[in-house]
């Protein structure tokens, strides 16, 4: 105990000023705390209760004599008094036991303020003879149950258990000792534990300590040890066990017998327990005082220490220690705050006792890590960097990691940081910069074994105590390729696997194998991520890869259900189409592997143009010829032919290579021509209404590259006919053109004759002799008679190549035809001029003459005409009853001169819609034709306005 260390971690609040109440005039006997008071009772039966600043609340006569003992009760405002009453007679013993209820009160008009006493109890009976009360202990069981535990100088406990208040209770008695000496037999101490539904009962006398376990029937003794003590220096602590003053010790028992020991030296006058810190009151024989302590029992030290005078009570309330004095002074003593504690252990660089007492003390951490962080501070100071390290460790969680890691750099103490760091990253409080410091580190140290441990050595949950694309990135650029891919593979970070294979270690195999270990969907992500380069080493792998991606190939796509259906989408192939930017050939491969696969595609337009792009293209580059040449330029140990010189050699190799260079592109150029006239004729058949490209997007293509053969295809499925022979004339393909027209030409295969006309004139403006071509081109105009002669001559007069012998046939022939045609309009005009002159007379004669009908039978009966008949001009007779309703007309006549008038009528209703004479002018191959058809019918001649309209 002398070694121990003594400090002023307690303070005295009151400063000798606090004292018991002038009110309370007799020497208190007995003390009681709780419930933020202190009852004190006195020698003259009077009870009183003092607030905090030891103010007199109210005082009330308990007891008629003197009160010998009192507790307040902590989970009713109860309060338990034993004392001395006036002795009605002689049988019964004048101490009694009473019950207050502080919560009710004397009524009004009572002299005196007093609380009102429910219960007034005899302890002694002829069934438990009366002794001297030594010692008393309350326990509230389950309210309102209580016990109360009384020890007597004959060795002897009463126990009362019950209902007090209401009287509903029971006695018992527990003997402890049987001596005949009472000194040794009387009760000195009792202290209750309970321990869920145990409840046992120290009790202490100078001869032994026992224990009694209440929950057996009759309470059983177990003796703890043969020697007790003689005062009443008996106490619990706050973990239940029974703590002894004896002159030489402090002993503590616990239920299966005796435990610790501290060898305090002095009388113990009083026991008591506050906060984890035992409270002692010793009187120091040789220098006659008593000492106060404060007893720190886990840090072994003395947290206070004073000199104090002749104490009679010891005390805890309002979180202080009071110490009640003989002449009624109060000692107040309260525990300093632990910054103040700390404080002062920080100016005596005692860090370990200032660790040690927060941890005690149950401080929260960052408190404590506080503490340590000030530790570390003082051995970082000392240049203890090993221990300093070892305490800053303790810290991390409250600690700002930059705090401890600025000063290990700046030290210099990279094994140090990195055990720091290590911490870090094990306590799951590592930030991505802590991982880059730590890796960086470990390389720097070229320490290979940590630096696996690190990254291999996982717990086996597939978690990562660091940030993993740092670590990647860090092992990386340090030239840790293995460590990188490893944790890349374990964290499945795939971008971060193929950019190590593909960029640092070009493995261009190994990932196109991780790569098709994939999911599909994986496999669409990293394969648009990292294409470019692998279609640049590995291009027919990375074709195929893609094929079996977009073809339903991969097996680990093939999610079916019961009823075998395709679960999974699979990827278009134009969402690939930029990864072969730099590699149009391959694209080329793997879109027509493509088409060659899957038929009906949702994204065969695309394709298909995509295909007629790269077909009609005219600089597709192969990178992998102009590598070859370049090789064979650079190659030193080519052979140098006889009689040539190294330069003429170079130089003749040189425009060797580039002459076959530009054979296979001249052969590559016209086989994907052909590949793409046959996709273009393919995708558009005589079947389908619209092609599965698009057209105007082809046709530009073909107009962009000059691919004429294309260009006549797509012009000729639109019907554009006139810009087929544009394609003919722009090549001054005359056999081509003329052989155009025949096909498109043809009105009897839905052709357009018109085509004949441009082609006349094309070659009227050509400016050369063509006149076999012309010869053919009349041919055809003459056959469809579609230009009038003199319109063929005036076209061909712009021709100063051509001659009159060109036409000389042509002219012959449409005179001929003109001549006989007249021949026949002048026979023609003469017969209608015999008819109209007959007519005329016919006219005239019925105008003037009489005519006789001489017909004797009816026209519509054939019967014998009879009267009534009716006779008509037109020479035709009826009976009237075969006439009917209708006498003005002939039947037999009627229906020719009807028709005749709606002929009329019609021609006169089209004369007034132009319309209708204009698209006839139009359509018609002699115009002139149609306006003579209007002349000679006398429609032009007699159309007249309309009736005006109303506005």
């Amino acid at each position: 105990m002398y070694q121990w260390r003594k400090f002023e971690f307690f303070e005295e609040k009151s400063a000798g000023k606090a004292s018991i109440p002038s009110e309370i005039g007799g020497n208190v006997r007995c003390c009681s705390s709780g419930r933020g008071r202190i009852a004190v009772g006195c020698d003259d039966g009077m009870v009183g209760l003092l607030d905090r600043g030891f103010k007199l609340s109210y005082a009330f006569q308990a007891h008629a004599a003197s009160v010998l003992f009192i507790q307040q009760l902590k989970q009713r405002n109860f309060l338990i008094t034993v004392g001395e009453d006036e002795q009605t007679s002689p049988q019964l013993s004048p101490i009694c036991l009473k019950v207050f209820d502080l919560d009710k009160m004397q009524p009004e008009g009572s002299s005196t303020t007093s609380p009102m006493c429910v219960q007034i109890l005899r302890i002694f009976t002829n069934q438990f003879p009366e002794a001297k009360i030594t010692s008393f202990l309350v326990l509230e069981e389950a309210p309102p149950i209580l016990l109360i535990t009384i020890g007597l100088d004959t060795g002897s406990i009463y126990c009362i258990k019950g209902d007090i208040a209401r009287e509903r209770i029971t006695r018992f008695t527990l003997q402890v000792e049987t001596v005949a000496d009472k000194s040794l037999a009387s009760i000195t101490g009792l202290g209750l534990r309970v321990d869920g539904r145990a409840l046992q009962l120290f009790v202490v006398t100078p001869a032994s300590v026992s224990l009694f376990s209440l929950n057996d029937q009759p309470p059983k003794r177990h003796t703890l040890d043969q020697i007790g003590c003689d005062s009443n220096a008996v106490t619990m602590s706050d973990r239940l066990d029974l703590i002894v003053g004896r002159p030489e010790a402090v002993y503590f028992y616990e239920i299966d017998g005796r435990g610790p020991c501290w060898a305090f030296d002095g009388e113990k006058k009083f026991l008591g327990w506050f906060r984890g810190y035992l409270l002692c009151v010793i009187a120091d024989q040789r220098s006659n005082r008593n000492m106060f302590n404060v007893y720190d029992l886990k840090n072994r030290l003395i947290a206070h220490s004073m000199v104090v005078g002749n104490v009679s009570h010891l005390l805890c309330e309002w979180g202080y220690i009071v110490l009640i004095m003989s002449d009624k002074k109060v000692l107040c003593i309260g525990e300093k705050d632990m910054e103040s504690k700390l404080d002062m252990l920080f100016k005596k660089n005692l860090y370990t006792v200032a660790i040690n007492l927060v941890q005690s003390q149950q401080a929260d951490a960052a408190a404590t890590a506080e503490v340590l962080r000030k530790y570390a501070d003082h051995l970082y100071g000392k240049q203890d960097y090993d221990e300093a390290m070892s305490q800053y460790i303790h810290t991390i969680g409250h600690l700002e990691p930059s705090y401890v890691i600025q000063k290990f750099l700046d030290a210099q103490r990279i094994h140090n940081l990195t055990n720091y760091l290590e911490k870090l990253h094990e306590r799951g409080f590592a930030s991505k910069d802590h991982t880059t410091l730590l890796l960086n580190c470990y390389t720097k140290l070229k320490d290979v074994e940590k630096l696996n441990k690190f990254i291999k050595d996982e717990d086996g949950r597939g978690e990562h105590k660091f940030d993993v694309e740092t670590a990647i990135r860090v092992c990386r650029a340090a030239g840790y390729h293995e460590h990188a891919l490893y944790v890349a593979r374990k964290a499945e970070r795939h971008e971060w696997y193929l950019k190590l294979l593909l960029e640092d270690l070009g493995s261009y195999d190994e990932a196109l194998l991780y790569i098709s270990s994939l999911e599909p969907d994986q496999v669409g992500i990293t394969v648009k991520e990292y294409g470019k380069i692998l279609i640049e080493h590995r291009p027919a792998e990375t074709v195929e890869l893609l094929i079996r991606l977009c073809t339903d190939d991969w097996e680990s796509t093939k999610k079916r259900m019961t009823n075998g259906m395709h679960l999974v989408m699979l990827p278009s192939p134009m969402d690939f189409v930029k990864i072969f930017v730099h590699n149009p050939k391959s694209l080329m491969e793997f879109l027509e592997k493509y088409i060659s696969k899957v038929g009906d595609s949702a994204a065969q337009v695309e394709i298909h143009n995509t295909l007629l792009e790269l077909y009609l293209s005219n600089d597709l580059s192969f990178p992998s010829i102009s590598q070859e040449i370049s090789i064979e330029n650079r190659d030193p140990k080519m052979g140098r032919h006889k009689g040539m010189t190294n330069g003429s050699m170079t130089e003749s190799r040189v425009k060797m290579n580039a002459e076959n260079k530009d054979l296979k592109k001249e052969k590559d150029h016209l086989e994907r021509q052909r590949k793409g006239l046959a996709l273009l004729k393919n995708q558009w058949t005589s079947d389908m209404e619209q092609p599965s490209y698009d057209v105007f997007l082809a046709i530009i293509l073909c107009q962009m590259n000059a691919f004429k053969d294309g260009l006549l295809f797509l012009y000729e499925k639109m019907k554009l006919y006139k810009e087929v022979i544009a394609c003919y004339m722009q090549n001054h393909d005359h056999e081509g053109l003329i052989a155009c027209c025949k096909k498109l030409g043809d009105s009897t295969q839905g052709g357009d004759p018109s085509l004949w006309v441009d082609v006349l004139n094309y070659f009227s403006e050509l400016g050369e002799d063509c006149s076999k071509e012309v010869k053919e081109v009349l041919t055809y105009i003459e056959r469809d008679d579609i230009l009038p002669p003199i319109v063929v001559l005036q076209t061909l007069s712009k021709n100063p190549c051509l001659t009159l012998s060109v036409v000389k046939d042509y002219i012959a022939r449409k005179l001929e035809q003109e001549s006989k045609l007249i021949e026949d309009d002048r026979k023609s005009i003469e017969k209608y001029q015999e008819d109209t002159a007959s007519m005329r007379k016919e006219i005239q004669d019925l105008r003037t003459n009489a005519r006789i009908f001489q017909l004797s039978k009816c026209t519509a009966c054939t019967f014998t005409l009879d009267l009534p008949a009716v006779h008509f001009m037109c020479m035709h007779s009826f009976h009237l009853r075969c006439l009917g309703d209708n006498e003005k007309e002939c039947p037999e006549c009627s229906p020719e001169y009807r028709s005749i008038l709606d002929t009329k009528r019609n021609l006169e209703l089209n004369a007034r819609d132009q319309n209708l004479f204009f698209q006839q002018l139009k359509n018609s191959k002699d115009g002139f034709s149609v306006i003579a058809d209007y002349f000679g019918k006398g429609i032009v001649s007699k159309t007249s306005p309309g009736p005006p309209q109303n506005p």
